[in-house]
């Protein structure tokens, strides 16, 4: 099964290594480094299942627009600081490849 996935991170760097992982992964990838930029991509493609969002971004908590926008949508939450919000899974920075694959393979379904 293949899965579309929008990474929203506001390091450039951080953001260029998670899609790298999730298209080793099998994903297709498509990225944002801001929530108005995140929202503007989860309304242009409608083929996204998966959200993986920064927590801490200047500006917007996207995470929860998106859920407005698309109440299935599943979402994992990156921090490398913050608690985790909503009850949503979250991943803690930096991680490696097996850890992204085990968390997405738990809370997404990607195989």
């Amino acid at each position: 099964m293949s899965h579309t996935v929008l990474v929203v991170d506001d390091d450039p760097g951080v953001l260029d290594v998670i899609v790298g992982m999730l298209e080793d992964l099998g994903c297709e990838v498509t990225s944002a480094q801001s929530g108005p930029d995140a929202l503007d991509r989860l309304r242009q493609n409608e083929n996204i299942s998966i959200l993986i969002t920064d927590i801490n971004m200047p500006g917007m908590d996207n995470h929860e627009l998106a859920k407005q926008l698309r109440p299935e949508l599943k979402i994992l939450q990156l921090s490398g600081r913050e608690p985790r919000r909503g009850g949503l899974p979250m991943i803690r920075k930096p991680f490696s490849f097996e850890e992204l694959a085990d968390t997405m393979r738990r809370t997404t379904g990607v195989r």
